[in-house]
């Protein structure tokens, strides 16, 4: 059975003699820092992204750390200043706003639509370069004195008073942010000119559809931010009158600016994390999606509604009260494609062949927190609630179920989901699926607690709260759930590397999954396919009497399997 469609020369059935692939076609490490495949771009940014990902890491661990005394343990406030914001600011701009789109979009977007590659492959690789520019030079800033202004880079604390390194880590951020630029331009264009035949727009995958959304965020709302942030270097610099009030600037202008890209960088976040979360569903379900169009759309609504909502970041600063009630109105009105698609993935598990399998438990957990933190969102898009709650714990813990819990949630369910074709190697399905336990397990106990600090009226980013020690088992808890959360991040790291040199070799669709990535060998050849895909199937359309031979081929191997730890994955509990 084709996933998504036929294919010429019936390539489904074809045996995929041709050995060379993306991985081993070309072993120097000239050959991959000159690349112009999507693939191997994919994986150069699998490998910086996890580095920022958990240099990011250490730095919450040593917030939480300091957090268990009301007094601190070993940093003075200032250095916990420095230690947060590096925190936030590798977290948001070196990982979760780049994390799925430069790693699985890059990766899958040529496959899913039939194409050899993207339609600007050195552009591609530019990208890669910017990011990595950019990191290097937020890192050097790191090193040579840090950042305590927060990943927010308020002002004018930002631009008048801070003497740490702002200006460099800003040009980072600016060069980076050109980087999501390039790979948004690159998305569009590849979407709209290079799909295959018969591969419409009703026939594309949701990942495709959230890709496409993502991209249009990156182009119009990036620009913005990377402008204003070289506004507060030049500010800096030469003491121009923009944002600070001694100067003559307005601080509640850069909030404005800052925050017009910045709340539409939360669903240039979660959105790719949507997209995946469709995948899994659909093929572990063994079913399409259901209400595929409204899915599809609601992505676009997501993506539009988004650059209307950035004033209720600001309800305490001096915009009008007009501005506010508009500005929470148009708040809840974002929920609403939001939750068009928790409905329609609920919908789509009911009375579906569900496969409990890591990818999808991974996509179980996130429906769980996305689902919280969504709720608790409303929250603070109301008026009355917020200004009680803004700047407390309430606010780190939502900002956290959403971005964290949702995006890193959906790129380990799409790790684990596309691993197998990145690399032809299979990993052991009982471990990962006890990850993906513990990262719930430890997330709700780091996070939860702090919704309770934020009621309570505990400030975040405070260092101290002796004033309050009421506060420190909440503290003990959620720094207890860190602990656990870290080892569900490490354990993937330790367990899909030792797949690569022990791990069985994986077929083409070890999932038995639709769509036309899995058409062709794990791991794909340098040219994707052998032939051009012709695409006339409808998008996870499912065959009813292959899916009745399949579970009895599942049922076959569960009784055969000696259940030892290291069953393939195609064996199904």
């Amino acid at each position: 059975m084709s996933s998504t469609g036929k294919v010429t020369g019936e390539l489904q059935h074809q045996p995929q003699t041709e050995e060379v692939n993306y991985l081993n076609n070309g072993h120097t490490i000239a050959s991959w820092l000159l690349t112009g495949d999507h693939k191997r771009i994919a994986m150069l940014y699998l490998i910086s992204t996890t580095f920022f990902f958990f240099l990011g890491s250490l730095a919450a661990g040593l917030v939480r750390f300091e957090l268990t005394s009301p007094a601190g343990v070993v940093l003075e406030s200032e250095t916990y200043n420095k230690v947060f914001s590096s925190h936030g600011i590798l977290m948001i701009f070196t990982f979760l706003v780049v994390a799925i789109p430069a790693i699985f979009g890059n990766f899958l977007i040529p496959l899913m639509i039939g194409a050899r590659d993207l339609a600007f492959p050195r552009l591609n690789l530019a990208s890669w370069y910017m990011f990595m520019t950019g990191g290097i030079l937020i890192l050097i800033g790191f090193i040579a004195g840090g950042v305590d202004t927060g990943w927010t880079f308020y002002t004018p604390y930002s631009s008048m008073y801070s003497n740490t390194q702002v200006s460099l880590v800003l040009v980072g951020v600016f060069i980076g942010g050109f980087s999501s630029i390039t790979t948004g331009v690159n998305f569009v264009a590849t979407i709209h000119k290079m799909r295959a035949p018969g591969m419409t727009w009703f026939r594309l995958p949701l990942f495709v559809w959230a890709m496409y959304a993502t991209s249009l965020l990156l182009i119009l709302g990036t620009p913005v931010v990377a402008i204003t942030l070289l506004l507060v270097v030049f500010e800096r610099l030469f003491k121009l009158p923009i944002f600070s009030p001694e100067l003559g600037g307005d601080p509640v202008l850069f909030q404005h600016l800052f925050w017009f890209y910045s709340h539409p960088a939360v669903y240039i976040m979660i959105l790719p994390a949507f997209g995946v979360i469709s995948e899994l569903i659909a093929n572990f379900s063994r079913k399409r999606i259901f209400g595929y169009h409204f899915v599809a759309f609601s992505s676009i609504a997501i993506a539009g509604l988004g650059f209307l909502v950035w004033g209720h970041h600001m309800f305490v600063s001096s915009q009008s009260m007009y501005e506010s009630v508009v500005f929470s109105l148009i708040s809840f009105l974002v929920a609403v494609p939001s939750a068009i698609k928790i409905f329609n993935w609920t919908t789509t598990m009911y009375k579906g062949n569900v496969r409990l399998q890591s990818p999808m438990l991974f996509a179980i957990f996130f429906l769980l927190i996305f689902t919280v933190g969504g709720l608790t969102g409303l929250y603070l898009g109301c008026i009355g609630t917020d200004v009680h709650l803004t700047a407390t714990y309430f606010v780190v813990a939502h900002f956290h179920y959403v971005m964290v819990g949702g995006t890193m949630l959906g790129f380990l369910g799409a790790l684990h989901y596309w691993w197998p074709k990145m690399t032809g190697r299979l990993y052991s399905e009982n471990i990962a699926r006890a990850t993906a336990y513990i990262v719930f397990v430890g997330f709700n106990l780091t996070f939860f607690p702090q919704f309770i600090l934020g009621w309570m009226g505990m400030p975040r980013r405070y260092h101290y709260y002796y004033f309050a020690p009421e506060f420190q088992a909440y503290h003990i808890m959620s720094s207890l759930g860190a602990s656990v959360l870290g080892l569900g991040f490490i354990l993937p790291a330790f367990y899909l590397t030792m797949s690569l040199i022990n791990g069985k070799k994986a077929g083409p669709n070890p999932w038995q999954a639709h769509g036309l990535e899995w058409e062709t060998s794990s791991p794909p050849p340098t040219a994707n396919f052998l032939e051009t895909p012709i695409v006339m199937d409808e998008v996870y359309d499912f065959d009813p009497v292959s899916e009745h031979q399949q579970n009895m081929a599942d049922l076959e191997k569960r009784e055969a399997s000696d259940n030892d730890g290291n069953m393939p994955i195609e064996d199904h509990d």
